[in-house]
């Protein structure tokens, strides 16, 4: 067996694995794309050939100074495409130029905008809500879902809860021009039967969705996200432990620091000064992960005289 077919064969165990581990653990639909399925179905000594013509990708050097095999960034989108929440994978390589990144969101938007992955979603929108801001931004932030403005508007967070948002980026000294707002789910959540309210996304869903956010991520390459509240927490780590004891510590996510902070909605409900220090305290740390400048003003907002 050549090289390149026991890396084939690797893959494919590796991918029945990871599977079959999903399965166990309750999941019951994976969002692949057709391209992926195809290069999986793909002979080894059709990738072999393949891989001949192709450009060899550059090596990575190891810690140790080992010499070894860059993964490509198919194998990589292959990984990514395959993750569900809670699934650490790190980012695609993205050696596009500004005009090249342009476009490839721009499709990106294109297919998220006529996505009906979820037929129940798709026939109760008004709008897609794909995502606002700088895709060269170094900080962005994940809620949960749109609501019923932004499914009206066709923008994350531009009801109360988006109104505080902007505020406290406004605080850091960036604006929402600066950063990069999105959300797990494109779509509102249904909610047949009433008129008003929100639901929380079902895992289905969201692991039905995320594809769009890793590729959105892939492209930004942030330096940090911020993910807002618990549910987004929960897409995006598969963390159920709650918000309160994730909140205001590092994690990682697709190979970027993640800062887990409350949603802005929560703040709207619970306005203590102490609730907002919080929130404030995780911001300070994002701002000092960037690099940012803080004043003595800025550190003391929100704490008593």
């Amino acid at each position: 067996m050549t090289p390149m077919a026991e890396a084939y064969e690797q893959l494919l165990d590796a991918t029945i694995q990871h599977l079959e581990d999903l399965k166990s653990r309750g999941v019951r639909h994976v969002a692949v794309a057709a391209e992926t399925l195809r290069a999986l179905a793909q002979p080894p000594a059709a990738k072999s050939q393949m891989d001949k013509t192709a450009p060899r990708p550059p090596s990575l050097q190891s810690a140790t100074g080992n010499r070894q095999p860059a993964i490509s960034a198919h194998a990589a989108e292959q990984a990514a495409l395959l993750a569900l929440p809670g699934e650490t994978q790190p980012a695609i390589p993205n050696p596009q130029s500004p005009i090249e990144k342009a476009a490839a969101f721009a499709a990106l938007r294109e297919r998220a905008l006529a996505c009906v992955k979820c037929p129940h979603l798709a026939s109760s929108r008004k709008n897609v809500v794909f995502g606002v801001g700088s895709i060269d931004a170094q900080l962005m932030f994940v809620g949960e879902a749109p609501g019923a403005d932004e499914d009206e508007q066709g923008e994350p967070f531009v009801g109360k809860a988006g109104q505080l948002l902007t505020k406290i980026i406004q605080a850091t000294g960036l604006s929402r021009a600066d950063v990069y707002i999105a959300n797990i789910l494109k779509c509102r959540p249904d909610t047949p039967g009433q008129s008003a309210g929100n639901r929380k996304p079902t895992s289905d869903e969201m692991a039905m969705c995320i594809p769009y956010l890793h590729e959105q991520i892939d492209l930004i390459r942030p330096k940090v996200i911020v993910a807002l509240g618990a549910t987004a927490v929960e897409g995006l780590l598969g963390k159920t432990i709650g918000i309160t004891k994730l909140r205001g510590t590092w994690k990682t996510y697709r190979g970027t620091p993640l800062m887990p902070t409350y949603h802005p909605a929560y703040l709207l409900r619970n306005q203590a000064m102490s609730e907002k220090r919080k929130v404030w305290e995780d911001m300070l740390a994002v701002m000092e992960k960037l690099g940012m400048s803080i004043s003595e003003k800025q550190r003391n907002y929100f704490l008593r005289a």
